[in-house]
């Protein structure tokens, strides 16, 4: 590595919450042992994450140097960040945090706090709020990926809420759904207790499967969640009875807004967010873990109300040369997802762009061209391209590439 360098090799860095899956069956462990040096996967041990950007929690490295990322942008900002990253409101550091996930059982039922409640919340608290920025994400799926995301349609949650076993967390009076009974219903649930929550699930599973119309999964998904965080957790009625199930295959995607509640549940998935870890819990955890329920009913957002609320469609992108890019446009500004599907002996050239991306191989392997160099690329391969460099890839025997970009 030299100074002039504007194409890194990174390592990432890999983290071990419980929901993660365990030894080499965790692709995000698998990955992560391609370059991250003196990392060895063990058996015993549950591997959920591999962090590749620039936040200090899990930092990638400069593979050859080994020095953190971040060091290395801060020392060349306007070489490696640019000028659309350093001067539009991106805060003058890398604005997105590329992951990849692998997932055994419910990651904690969650939301993502916006700009503004962020800001209060590092203020007051920054031990546990580390930055003060929103996180609204993507996720792509690599495998079967099985994920609770927003709200379902209101006529469809009504009416499992006149069945005996919910219908005592709705509000006294309601005579017509809207957000704010949604809101009111969520609390309610958080706030049940274990003797009530425990019971509600038991009168769930005595309901015949065709008193639940279109959530008849609830039958098949409460003993598994239950298996997982016991019958007194309340992250399984909200999951089911309130929110979008999903499963989705591999090169499909969704989008989480700041707010947005969801649950991920199984699968491998390549998750991009902006730069933050800000997260408020409210179920499929401990107790102890969860934060205030008031504060996450009142943070709640509505904004996604159906399963077509919260997809992602991929699209044809322009920075393609040959069409085998596609392109994942969330709607924020700090980043878009590119996902290269190479067939053996295909190639495709990307454009440059105004600010800097990082990409990493999910599959295969090839070669890549870019700023007058070749490099190698083999599966879990990740660089750090600077802006203004075009990228050339190729394969003689079929290569998958994820690229977040500004």
């Amino acid at each position: 590595m030299n100074g002039n360098d504007r194409v890194l090799q990174l390592s990432g860095s890999c983290n071990n919450y419980p929901w993660g899956k365990q030894g080499q069956q965790s692709l995000a462990a698998r990955l992560c042992k391609t370059t991250a040096k003196d990392f060895e996967i063990k058996d015993d041990e549950y591997y959920s994450e591999m962090w590749f950007g620039d936040y200090p929690d899990y930092p990638a490295r400069v593979l050859e140097t080994g020095k953190p990322l971040k060091d290395v942008l801060n020392e060349n900002k306007e070489r490696l960040l640019g000028k659309k990253v350093i001067d539009d409101e991106l805060d003058g550091q890398l604005p997105f945090l590329p992951k990849i996930l692998s997932i055994a059982k419910a990651l904690p039922l969650q939301i993502h706090p916006n700009k503004d409640l962020a800001a209060k919340l590092h203020a007051k608290d920054p031990d546990n709020f580390t930055d003060p920025n929103h996180k609204p994400e993507i996720a792509v799926a690599l495998s079967r990926f099985e994920v609770f995301a927003g709200f379902k349609p209101l006529s469809e949650i009504e009416p499992l809420f006149r069945l005996p076993a919910l219908r005592p967390f709705v509000p006294d009076g309601t005579t017509q759904w809207t957000d704010k009974t949604l809101r009111e219903v969520t609390r309610n649930i958080l706030k049940g207790g274990d003797a009530t929550v425990k019971r509600v699930q038991d009168g769930l599973l005595s309901t015949a499967k065709s008193d639940l119309g279109s959530a008849g999964y609830i039958l098949d998904l409460l003993p598994r969640l239950q298996r997982q965080y016991g019958p007194q957790d309340p992250g399984s009625l909200v999951a089911l009875a309130c929110m979008n199930f999903l499963v989705l295959q591999p090169g499909d995607a969704l989008f989480i807004p700041a707010d947005g509640i969801h649950a991920y549940l199984s699968g491998d998935i390549v998750e991009c967010m902006a730069r933050s870890n800000n997260v408020l819990n409210s179920g499929f955890c401990p107790p102890a873990e969860r934060n205030s329920i008031d504060l996450f009913a009142d943070t709640l957002t509505f904004r996604a109300h159906s399963r077509d609320d919260v997809v992602l469609p991929s699209a044809e992108t322009p920075r393609s040369r040959t069409g085998k890019t596609r392109v994942y446009r969330p709607p924020v500004s700090e980043f878009d997802m590119l996902r290269a599907e190479l067939a053996a002996g295909e190639a495709d050239e990307i454009s440059e762009s105004d600010g800097p991306g990082v990409l990493i191989v999910t599959k295969g392997s090839g070669r890549m061209e870019a700023d007058g160099k070749k490099f190698e690329l083999a599966e879990g391969a990740i660089y750090f391209v600077a802006p203004r460099v075009r990228v050339r890839w190729e394969t003689d025997t079929g290569m998958e590439v994820y690229m977040a970009v500004v």
